[in-house]
């Protein structure tokens, strides 16, 4: 047994070696270097070790600091909203509330297929008043571009969520819902309930990979950055991760912003997983 356990899980750890240890080794490596020029910049570049001074530059950086914050607010709302969305669309699904359901969920998953940048520049035309009756300002403007954004992650992400939500209550025992309409129970209080609850589990998995991937949300405004001004090249933790390595060629420095956000990103995680474990277990 011992033997096909770890055959099974030998091709995922050689992967998850290959493409996340390795690379994030190599970054905490370069992290803990600088490049030096003396005669005032001037001299040849030699390459030091530079102990935590990178990080102490990163945390005293207020483009980073300020691209930490703005994508907090978006997570804060955004994730709630496209969770919620999907939470609703999935148990309509469920409920047969909707016909031709298999074309639904081709529907709701439509989105998730489109590649990033095409959605970006879909969404950015329709964001210009000129182009879209139904937009009454310019949305790409400095007060609403972060809105903007978070909607088109939603619209991006929110059917690839119902389909993991509808698995999830396809898993739920009929009996149950059985038993709850024998007692008297109509749709809607069997969907708030009993199907809600048992979806807790698959909540918490898609609110995780959702923090995770809004604190590496990179596409979208780097694209928008290319339409609007009011998208900096720090905008996003990882947009600006990218300009400090590949514009302001400061590898060493970006490897440090890249490290702590990778350290962001897991404490946040495991926090909110240890939270909800705490409400469920209450």
């Amino acid at each position: 047994m011992r033997r096909a356990a770890w055959g099974f899980l030998t091709p995922f750890l050689a992967l998850f070696a290959l493409f996340f240890v390795l690379p994030l080794g190599y970054a905490l490596v370069r992290s803990l270097y600088a490049v030096r020029r003396p005669g005032l910049g001037f001299g040849p570049a030699s390459v030091e070790f530079a102990a935590l001074r990178n990080y102490a530059a990163v945390l005293a950086d207020p483009v980073f600091r300020s691209a930490l914050g703005r994508i907090a607010v978006l997570g804060l709302v955004q994730i709630p909203v496209m969770l919620g969305l999907a939470a609703v669309l999935a148990l309509l699904l469920d409920a047969g509330l909707a016909r031709a359901v298999r074309w639904f969920r081709l529907g709701f998953f439509l989105p998730y297929g489109v590649p990033g940048v095409i959605a970006v520049l879909l969404w950015a035309n329709l964001y210009v008043p000129q182009v879209f009756p139904l937009a009454w300002t310019d949305l790409l403007a400095p007060p609403y571009v972060l809105a903007a954004i978070g909607n088109i992650v939603t619209w991006e992400y929110v059917g690839y969520n119902t389909l993991i939500l509808v698995t999830a209550l396809q898993a739920v025992p009929r009996s149950l819902i059985e038993a709850a309409a024998a007692d008297g129970a109509g749709p809607w209080r069997t969907a708030w309930s009993v199907k809600l609850p048992l979806l807790r589990p698959a909540l918490v998995l898609t609110a995780t990979f959702s923090i995770i991937g809004t604190l590496q949300l990179f596409s979208e405004p780097a694209v928008l950055r290319t339409i609007t001004p009011a998208v900096s090249a720090g905008y996003t933790p990882n947009l600006h991760v990218y300009n400090t390595i590949f514009t302001d060629d400061l590898p060493h420095l970006g490897a440090a912003q890249a490290v702590l956000l990778a350290a962001v990103t897991f404490a946040l995680s495991i926090a909110f997983l240890r939270v909800t474990r705490r409400w469920s277990a209450a």
